[in-house]
């Protein structure tokens, strides 16, 4: 049978699929196999991925993939069931994150895991208010998609949702950075409460991932945590795109800024691209829910999933993915600021780790958002062969986050071809 043209796949998807999905780049990609840092298409030609956080130790990691299957061909069943897989998993992850965090609940999604925060928080605190930020993004549920202002102008808020401004401040110092942060918590919390509103929780990517990437500097969460929990609410770290080493200076995004979240939720990296996703929660936070519902999911936690997520877990602590995401992000920053000082289209360059951002400006002073720029900067990064996307309210902002397993030469590519993309630009 002859390969599929991309005209082809792309009316069968449309015909298929109908007409909420959404594809990258202007020409769409079709890779047909993974293998580390590398998509191969349907050609055989290879892309460099910097973009794909999912598989965080690589496409197709051997590890992983012998986890899975061997799990597979032995049991898969739920967790109504005694089964020792989940709760080795658990002792592990609960290992890796401040002892305060005493339970992990497992569901298949990074959308599911924050729905149940949500459902936790209000529990507990017999609040039902909400606090994201701008451009926030934390999943596709219903109570989700209303604290997610980043799916879409046609999405509307909740009435029990607030948003704050991001922490846009690289220039400053942490603490003045955290008041400004804190200051905006505070005001959304005097605006709910104006309106009757009790409120639950403060929720946040602890990147700032989908409002621009906002990184540093260390340390500036805390007067918000702070503020949140004066309120009577709690802090709900989303670690989906943060977490798993991912920073370089700590396992988790929170862990930079000092503090210790009441709710930690997390997913995508989780499996490396298995749909297994879970949270973790202070005991003291979890009662009134337990006592007053039951949590009950089909396949989270499974011992498919929980074979894939210890492999992952294996492979990032035995082959110091951690410390590799710090020394390859710092030298990739590096290169980038470089290129800075060649291309006036750079404005700033800030992230942690494999987490960067590469903000495009027509007008440094001003930071006047270089929009249209940076769709033809992706797109003629994703015909040389290197693939990222764009983020931030005005879609001006390079996201790099590769696969952990990045290396230095890598970087390189990156950086050059980038440097090739904007002199034609």
């Amino acid at each position: 049978m002859p390969t599929p043209t991309t005209a082809d796949l792309i009316e069968r998807r449309a015909r298929l699929l109908g007409p909420s999905y959404r594809l990258f780049y202007d020409e769409p990609l079709h890779p047909v196999r993974g293998e580390g840092v590398w998509l191969f298409d349907a050609e055989g030609r290879r892309y460099l991925d910097a973009y794909n956080n999912v598989v965080c130790v690589g496409h197709a990691h051997p590890k992983v993939v012998e986890a899975i299957a061997r799990q597979a061909a032995t049991l898969n069943t739920h967790t109504r069931y005694l089964h020792k897989g989940v709760l080795d998993y658990a002792e592990r992850l609960l290992a890796t994150l401040p002892a305060e965090l005493g339970h992990a609940v497992f569901t298949c999604t990074g959308s599911e895991a924050n729905d149940l925060a949500l459902r936790i928080a209000r529990t507990h605190t017999g609040g039902q208010g909400v606090i994201i930020t701008n451009f926030a993004y934390h999943g596709v549920t219903a109570s989700l998609a209303e604290a997610s202002p980043s799916l879409g102008r046609y999405v509307q808020l909740g009435e029990t949702v607030r948003t704050v401004a991001p922490p846009d401040g690289d220039d400053l110092d942490a603490g003045t950075l955290g008041r400004r942060f804190a200051d905006g918590v505070r005001g959304a919390i005097a605006d709910l409460q104006a309106a009757g509103i009790r409120p639950a929780a403060l929720l946040v990517d602890t990147v700032f991932s989908s409002d621009g990437i906002f990184t540093g500097p260390r340390g500036f969460l805390q007067p918000a945590v702070d503020a949140i929990r004066e309120a009577g609410g709690v802090f709900i770290a989303d670690e989906v795109q943060p977490g798993f080493g991912r920073t370089g200076e700590a396992f988790w995004g929170f862990a930079r800024h000092g503090v210790a979240p009441d709710i930690v939720t997390m997913g995508k990296p989780m499996g490396n691209g298995h749909p297994v996703a879970g949270l973790a929660v202070r005991p003291e936070v979890m009662a009134a829910f337990g006592r007053q519902c039951r949590y009950f999911n089909t396949f989270g936690g499974n011992p498919v999933s929980m074979a894939a997520a210890g492999a992952v877990l294996d492979v990032l602590q035995q082959g110091a993915l951690q410390a590799n995401a710090q020394g390859v992000g710092d030298h990739l920053m590096a290169g980038l600021r470089q290129l800075a000082e060649k291309h006036a289209l750079i404005g700033q360059v800030r992230g942690a780790g494999l987490f960067i951002g590469v903000e495009l400006v027509t007008d440094r002073a001003r930071r006047t958002p270089a929009t249209a720029e940076a769709a033809r900067v992706v797109n003629g990064l994703r015909q040389a062969g290197v693939l990222l996307s764009a983020t931030g309210e005005a879609a001006h902002i390079l996201k790099l986050r590769p696969p952990l397993v990045f290396e230095r030469a890598h970087a390189d590519l990156l950086v050059q071809t980038l440097d090739d993309v904007l002199a034609r630009l």
